[in-house]
């Protein structure tokens, strides 16, 4: 299965709603998110908390979800369409 394939089938993973994650856990899963898909972060020009703050404002603003995928057990934060 293509990048591409995987990310779609995770998009359409069962959607976690913001209001029913604890705030300290959402808080580690962005960072989790964050220093995963942003390995060049110390060379970005930001700041960890920084780049969490701005995934948590796309999650607010419903720019961007967190699925589960229930076939891998794995959660992901992927934007909206």
């Amino acid at each position: 299965m293509s990048h591409a394939e995987q990310t779609e089938q995770q998009e359409e993973g069962i959607e976690i709603p913001l209001d029913r994650v604890n705030p300290d856990l959402l808080h580690t899963m962005i960072e989790e998110f964050v220093t995963r898909e942003w390995c060049e972060l110390t060379d970005s020009g930001y700041t960890l908390e920084r780049k969490i703050e701005q995934v948590h404002t796309q999650l607010k603003c419903r720019r961007a979800k967190i699925v589960y995928d229930s076939t891998s057990e794995t959660w992901n934060i992927v934007p909206c369409r």
